[in-house]
């Protein structure tokens, strides 16, 4: 056994040594959840702690579903399929361009929320509760409008809240799920007309090919580049964007 060999295996022995060590150096784990005097606010510090990281981890979904991101996104993914360009533009691309576009359109949103909400429980203005009913609200208004009623009328039946007069009053878990699916109805929609001249041009290739006896010669290869062309010339994603932002004016 080498040098190195020797050394090595002792440094792992010494480690091995040290570990029932920095075990038994944990600290107390009662003494968490149990103060001197019996105060359960270390309990209630703890379970704070808890909530806080499981809000964390479920942003990016409060993210996808209470915003304009689904349609966006599904928009964009569409319009890459029909272009039958693979991964161009690639899924990081996108769903940059997506998240910035989300930004701009919820702004006015956040804004309000930032200033009814968010402020005046930095300055200790208002309690917790207060804060997230008002940050609630502005959110509340954005999905409903986008909301259709048949959709927001089906959650209402599911949860047995028909008799609610105003829809502001709605809990949030009524509304949100109401929201996402219109949200991905439109998003079909879009993409069911972004497809149509694409389809065009790969029917009119595939014809051209059958009538000149070209039936090895795949027709998205020859017709990739007219719907590029195609793209480029009428300024596709110009098209695309004002669309998807006049769709939430």
């Amino acid at each position: 056994m080498s040098k190195r060999q020797t050394l090595l295996l002792i440094s792992i022995i010494i480690l091995i040594g040290l570990i029932p060590r920095v075990t038994y150096a944990a600290p107390d784990l009662g003494l968490i959840f149990d103060s001197e005097d019996g105060d359960p606010q270390a309990t209630v510090d703890t379970v704070k702690l808890f909530i806080g990281l499981t809000v964390l981890a479920l942003a990016p979904s409060f993210l996808i579903l209470t915003t304009c991101f689904t349609r966006i996104i599904v928009v964009l993914s569409f319009l890459r399929n029909a272009l039958g360009t693979q991964q161009s533009p690639p899924n990081q691309l996108l769903i940059g361009l997506a998240l910035f576009l989300t930004f701009f359109i919820m702004q006015p949103v956040y804004t309000e929320i930032m200033d009814d909400a968010i402020t005046p429980f930095i300055e200790e203005e208002i309690g917790q509760k207060e804060a997230m009913d008002r940050a609630a609200a502005p959110l509340k208004e954005f999905m409903l409008k986008e909301t259709r009623e048949k959709d927001l009328a089906l959650f209402l039946r599911a949860s047995g809240s028909e008799n609610v007069e105003e829809p502001m009053d709605l809990p949030i878990t009524t509304v949100v799920p109401a929201f996402a699916i219109s949200e991905l109805k439109r998003a079909f929609s879009i993409g069911f007309i972004i497809y149509i001249p694409f389809l065009v041009i790969d029917m009119v290739v595939s014809s051209i090919l059958m009538s000149m006896g070209m039936f090895m010669l795949p027709p998205v290869m020859i017709s990739l580049p007219f719907k590029i062309l195609l793209f480029v010339l009428v300024d596709g994603w110009y098209l695309v964007i004002e669309s998807l932002l006049k769709s939430f004016a």
